[in-house]
């Protein structure tokens, strides 16, 4: 969500924040803003809307200094405004902040002799660390004071008036990583805001606080004990945020799919089999398994439910984050638990991930960020190799969790016994020639253009779906919402008559989702039912299927065949360019949707 940046270096700082920060607009946001300290005194310059307003700003009233801070906000409490946006000052020390601090309410009350000039929660850190330094603490002592009194989740960058060679950092429950330079050092949320500053990086633990100087870091745990924390080496690909050539985000991600996902399956698969290299699961142990999730990330779990009980007899359940771990279901030490989550970040899915950690068998992870919160917390660890994914709706990461459950279930059947070589080869043989199906798939996108532009008039669209495609119609309307703000649903095509078929009438499109499988001819009885009421069909099918069931649609489309199993991998392509498209013909921003943010770091 909101993104942080800090530098120390021998440079202008504000130049090199607003960069960073341009790295972290794909998160999402309302406003921005830096601060610096130069020459002992701190100062700051704030905008709400995009950044180049702060840009602009900047030309007009520019910020020297050579240490820093910048934040992009996420409006949590209170609105977007100037007023609101980071950097937040009281006197002396100014703060940004990512995530929600709990007991600010109470903190504020504890304050109420001091001035607040805005709306958040975040104010409260900056009054509170004034109040220690105001009783002759030092800035490190007045802001290790400070985390005491904070609950909530956060992470933090604090900056001094007189302090041109600090920047306090804190984390709790929200990323936060140190960058290493040459006589530099930075602070960001992820490793794409800091990737053309350095390659080194250092993650700070749950509880981690920071005193960063051009020196180096010192880094304490949450008891105040000094602590070393491992620096890693991030590849090359976080510094990989253009388009390519593509308009948006979105679509280069859509196209980048056939070769993501052939790295995934080769990462994998070999000799006709799922080989998990770096990974010791044992299916054949666990009496269930349970997946959770949230948004795009679920609906991947809702199509690999079918493949695990299907493929694999293993019982599954498969649960929302933020409901499962309010729940507090009961959690079998047979059971082996998997959080699927893109940045690895996702605050109700690492929350739910430490509910099970001492309850389950095993805690297994599926994510895209390896040095992430939720994989380094995990039992195993498993990459989907989607590399950065900037668009907030996501595409080839979805993929690519398809992918790699796709495998999980294949091996999942072969150490149950549900499974023979000769079907295992089968399997992984459909899931390899997938990349070809879905580079087919893409070449439809002049035809989807040109259909998208009536859909674009539409009020209200349906998705239908039986078996694995309904989850796939789920997240088929979940993108469509997501970016053209058009209201759609999902359902199970066998629910239509019980109740959403009051919905159809000849304004209302409903896609209908249906390969050629084993209950392609109910899909096909459910279809002619909206048919009969005037509805507006977009039939999405292979070529056999639309010329059985094609006559009298408002549109068709045709995919390659492919074993129905894995046909949701295919069918997500069209979902997603339909979706593109859409919010092309509406004029939507595409890669920052409103009010959406890439990766949920708070509740």
């Amino acid at each position: 969500m909101c993104g942080i940046v800090g530098v120390l270096t021998d440079h202008e700082a504000a130049p090199i924040l607003v960069e960073a920060l341009k790295r972290l607009e794909y998160r999402g946001y309302d406003s921005a803003g830096i601060a610096t300290v130069h020459n002992g005194m701190l100062d700051r310059r704030r905008a709400v809307g995009k950044l180049h307003n702060l840009a602009d700003l900047l030309v007009y009233e520019p910020l020297p200094g050579k240490a820093g801070i910048g934040h992009t906000r996420w409006a949590t409490h209170g609105g977007p405004t100037v007023r609101n946006a980071h950097p937040h000052r009281a006197g002396r020390v100014v703060v940004v902040h990512n995530g929600i601090i709990e007991n600010y309410r109470a903190l504020k009350e504890a304050l109420a002799d001091r001035e607040f000039e805005s709306d958040t929660d975040t104010e409260t850190i900056a009054h509170l660390c004034e109040t220690f330094l105001d009783r002759g603490m030092s800035p490190r002592e007045a802001a290790a004071e400070t985390l005491k009194h904070l609950e909530g989740a956060f992470a933090l960058a604090f900056l001094f008036d007189g302090e041109e060679d600090l920047i306090v950092a804190a984390r709790k429950g929200s990323p936060l990583a140190i960058g290493h330079g040459e006589g530099e050092m930075y602070v960001g949320s992820d490793a794409i805001a800091l990737s053309p500053l350095t390659d080194r990086i250092t993650y700070l633990d749950e509880g981690d606080y920071a005193f960063v100087t051009r020196s180096g870091v010192e880094i304490r745990d949450a008891d105040g004990r000094q602590v070393h924390r491992d620096t890693v080496k991030i590849a090359a690909q976080a510094a990989q945020v253009d388009k390519a050539g593509h308009k948006h985000f979105m679509v280069k991600e859509i196209f980048e799919q056939p070769t993501v996902l052939a790295q995934c399956l080769a990462h994998y698969t070999g000799n006709g089999a799922v080989e998990l290299p770096d990974a010791d699961l044992d299916f054949a142990a666990t009496d269930r398994l349970i997946m959770v999730a949230c948004g795009t990330a679920h609906y991947a779990c809702l199509v690999a439910k079918y493949w695990f009980e299907q493929i694999a007899g293993l019982p599954c359940d498969v649960d929302i984050a933020s409901e499962f771990r309010y729940r507090e279901p009961p959690v079998s030490d047979r059971a082996t638990a998997l959080f699927v989550s893109q940045s690895g970040e996702t605050a109700d899915t690492l929350a739910a991930l430490r509910y099970t950690r001492d309850k389950a068998m095993a805690v297994v992870s599926l994510v895209n960020v390896p040095q992430s919160s939720i994989a380094r917390e995990s039992d195993t660890a498993l990459p989907i190799l989607a590399g950065v994914e900037i668009g907030v709706a996501s595409t080839k990461a979805f993929m690519n969790q398809l992918g790699a459950l796709a495998c999980l279930a294949i091996l999942a059947g072969r150490q149950r016994g549900q499974l023979t070589p000769e079907r295992e080869a089968e399997l992984v043989g459909t899931l390899l020639s997938l990349p070809a199906m879905i580079n087919q798939a893409l070449a439809l996108e002049d035809q989807i253009r040109h259909q998208t532009g009536k859909l674009a008039e539409a009020r209200s669209v349906l998705f239908l779906g039986r078996g694995p495609m309904y989850p796939m119609a789920l997240e088929g309307a979940l993108k469509l919402k997501e970016i053209s703000y058009i209201h759609a649903e999902a359902y199970a095509s066998g629910e239509l008559k019980h109740g959403p078929i009051a919905l159809v009438d000849n304004n209302l499109p409903v896609i209908v989702l249906a390969p050629r499988d084993a209950l392609f001819d109910k899909t096909v009885s459910n279809m002619q039912e909206v048919m009969a009421r005037d509805g507006k069909v977009w039939l999405v099918s292979d070529a056999e299927g639309v010329a059985l069931a094609g006559e009298g649609v408002w549109e068709t489309l045709t995919l390659p065949t492919i074993d129905p199993v894995f046909a949701p991998m295919l069918y997500a392509v069209p979902a997603q360019l339909i979706a593109y498209h859409t919010a092309l013909h509406k004029g939507t921003d595409v890669d920052q949707p409103r009010n959406l943010a890439k990766s949920v770091t708070v509740e």
